[in-house]
């Protein structure tokens, strides 16, 4: 006897790049022989999907989904989220390639350039997403907003995944999101857009003066957003006692630590 479980979520169906209706999807995990090369995920596990439409008995597969989409891709790996709201929770990322925003301390400036990478398509992205147990997927690069992320997310959310964004909001929105962290740079400012639309305010201080800087975006938030500082891991040693003092002053904000550097993780 195999050993196997199911769960539910919902999609859209694709005809000509556009979505028509809403269907349930059933995805089925059971211990397989691998039978074809469309089964071979996660070594051979048998990761079946089975797209059940509601009410039609027709639906979409994950092979119809629009194989034309192709983003630059950097790499994508399975660890637990390390800042932010959504720290400790375990997370497939995916770095997409390209960014111009151009931070004098960023740590993947390899993402830069977005023809370093080689392009894959939405429907591999998924499937190497679905080879792990969690249902969060963290959208992160370079600035993934540089590139246009609705195939993506319909793809992660048809597949039940929950649906997150790491931007530093340069770029109009695109996507279907369930979460948007927005962290504002100098170099490029966010749009009106994304600071309305932001769940999360997260910004990286790596000067005093940062602190002064951010809070010109304050007025455009919304209400609900949650506000993180954030000490820059080179300058963690001398930043952090000064945002402790401006928390403590203004407790509105929250601290937020690279907890997965400190951990030696991805």
């Amino acid at each position: 006897m195999h050993n196997s479980f199911a769960f539910s979520a919902h999609s859209l169906c694709f005809a000509g790049g556009h979505a028509v209706f809403l269907q349930k999807i059933r995805i089925e995990y059971a211990a397989l022989p691998c039978k074809s090369a469309s089964n071979k995920i996660a070594g051979c596990r048998g990761l079946k999907l089975d797209f059940q439409s509601n009410p039609q008995p027709k639906g979409i597969r994950m092979n119809e989904l629009p194989k034309t989409e192709k983003l630059p891709l950097m790499e994508s790996f399975y660890t637990l989220q390390g800042e932010g709201f959504h720290t400790g929770r375990p997370a497939w990322f995916i770095r997409l390639g390209g960014c111009d925003v151009g931070c004098v301390w960023c740590d993947v400036k390899e993402s830069w350039n977005p023809d370093a990478h080689p392009k894959f398509s939405v429907e591999s992205m998924v499937m190497d997403a679905l080879e792990n147990p969690g249902r969060l997927a963290v959208i992160t690069g370079g600035e993934p907003l540089m590139h246009n992320l609705d195939a993506l997310t319909d793809g992660l959310k048809a597949a039940g995944f929950e649906t997150n964004i790491e931007t530093s909001g340069a770029y109009p929105l695109s996507g279907n999101w369930d979460w948007i962290c927005l962290s504002p740079k100098k170099f490029k400012l966010p749009l009106p857009e994304v600071l309305a639309a932001a769940h999360e305010f997260k910004v990286v201080v790596y000067h005093r003066s940062d602190i002064e800087w951010m809070q010109q975006f304050l007025p455009h938030l919304s209400p609900d957003c949650k506000l993180f500082l954030q000490p820059e891991w080179s300058k963690a040693e001398d930043i952090t006692p000064l945002l402790l003092d401006f928390i403590k002053q203004n407790p509105a904000w929250r601290l937020s630590l690279q907890t997965h550097k400190y951990l030696n993780i991805p």
